[in-house]
């Protein structure tokens, strides 16, 4: 049995966060907290099975150019769009609101990575469908569209 190390919000407070959901539809996304600390409690069960996730992830072979909505400034954060997630940012001074970066043309979805990894983003998911513009996302991992 692998020993899981919690995260405390402390440790995420101010600094930059990077951490993983899916949605109903078992698409992934990989959200830059950016010092914002009201993620998923989820998020913080298992630092073990964060950094595997991240491992995981960019050790995947590119599929896909890069699809930025927003325009070229947001293109440095895009690697794991061109690998099939969903890519969304806190936007500052919004507690719990991140913006869509980047949006796969063909999403990955949960059944592609390893059961362990499975198993972890199972209780990461969120109640909204990705590809919207902006997200509200609770530390309770309640979720909604939010529409300006």
């Amino acid at each position: 049995m692998t020993a899981h190390t919690p995260l405390t919000r402390e440790e995420i407070a101010g600094v930059e966060f990077d951490w993983f959901a899916t949605d109903p539809h078992g698409h992934v996304a990989q959200c830059l907290a950016a010092g914002d600390d009201t993620v998923p409690a989820a998020a913080l069960t298992s630092e073990e099975l964060l950094e595997a996730t991240h491992v995981w992830l960019d050790t995947r072979p590119e599929t896909e150019e890069t699809n930025v909505p927003a325009g070229g400034f947001d293109e440095h954060l895009c690697a794991p769009q061109r690998r099939g997630a969903f890519v969304y940012d806190h936007v500052p001074g919004e507690t719990g609101v991140y913006r869509l970066v980047a949006a796969p043309r063909t999403p990955l979805t949960l059944d592609a990575l390893p059961a362990h990894l499975q198993a972890y983003l199972g209780t990461l998911r969120l109640p909204v469908a990705f590809g919207a513009a902006r997200l509200f996302i609770g530390p309770d991992g309640h979720a909604r569209a939010l529409t300006d």
